[in-house]
């Protein structure tokens, strides 16, 4: 049976927006002991090739996993899909279109920057970013910390990255989630509590989200998170057994981006049948995507 405490499936390289090179997290991901982990990245099939190469005889089993940013009037989801064929035309589809939005999402809040804040940074620092592939709100941070016009991550997301909204740069959930089956894969909602930017996402709001997106296609939600209290583990399990639902458990680990340990993926539940009834879960979805 799955151990939950030796499983993440949230986790990002390099490659986006993390700071350990895909070998470098299969390293860091033998150090914490994890027994199966996947790596999602934002918008891109960049680490899956090199994880593979990288992986030795008995190494923690691998999921090939992606992330993709989405938006409807209602408002802001993480998709995580799971298992996919990575050549498949429809992941390769959303991916493209995903990254293009990204790059586009990217220019435009570093023009918000200096137009409502007049931030500046030199080009030759913007362009070395795109060359990246996938920049993000993380590396613009980052900017804002060479630069000297913040001191932490955390101010130049509460003062500024927070508030820069671009519209119109989002696929539907339910888009990203049918291209998702359309490639082999399990699409799961990631740390359903949080929309993006700070949002929050509880009770009725949360459930109607859940059971508009299980219409699409959805099958798992992840009930294990490494910044939900016990609280909000619970309000998520809830809902994956009413509407029969995986449960999956990640850490949303970037390196040193983020204060966010490997294998960190919140509570437990104290109740030993509980834990045993999610692992059994899990182990379902596992058979789906191993």
């Amino acid at each position: 049976m799955a151990d939950l405490r030796k499983i993440d499936l949230h986790m990002h390289s390099k490659v986006s927006d993390g700071t350990d090179s895909p070998e470098e997290l299969i390293e860091n991901v033998r150090k914490a002991g994890l027994s199966v982990f996947a790596v999602t990245d934002h918008d891109t099939l960049g680490s899956i090739s090199l994880i593979r190469a990288a992986l030795q005889d008995g190494d923690p089993r691998y999921i090939c996993g992606v992330e993709f940013s989405c938006k409807d009037e209602q408002g802001r989801y993480h998709i995580l899909g799971y298992g996919f064929d990575p050549d498949s035309k429809a992941i390769h589809d959303i991916v493209q279109a995903g990254h293009e939005y990204r790059i586009r999402k990217f220019l435009a809040r570093i023009e918000l920057l200096e137009q409502k804040h007049s931030i500046t940074f030199p080009s030759d620092e913007i362009e070395s970013l795109i060359a990246l592939g996938n920049p993000g709100r993380l590396h613009m941070a980052n900017l804002m910390i060479k630069y000297d016009y913040v001191r932490t991550r955390g101010e130049a997301f509460d003062r500024y990255l927070n508030h820069l909204h671009v519209e119109g740069l989002y696929f539907p959930p339910e888009d990203t989630i049918r291209h998702i089956i359309a490639a082999g894969g399990v699409p799961v909602m990631a740390h359903p509590v949080y929309g993006s930017g700070g949002e929050k996402v509880f009770g009725d709001e949360l459930e109607q989200r859940v059971i508009r997106l299980k219409d699409a296609g959805l099958a798992g939600l992840e009930a294990f998170y490494s910044s939900y209290t016990p609280e909000l583990r619970d309000m998520v399990l809830d809902l994956a057994e009413k509407y029969d639902l995986f449960a999956t458990a990640g850490s949303d680990y970037h390196g040193a981006h983020k204060k966010v340990a490997l294998g960190d993926t919140g509570p437990m539940p104290d109740d030993a049948s509980t834990l045993i009834k999610w692992e059994k879960s899990l182990d379902q979805f596992l058979e789906k995507v191993l």
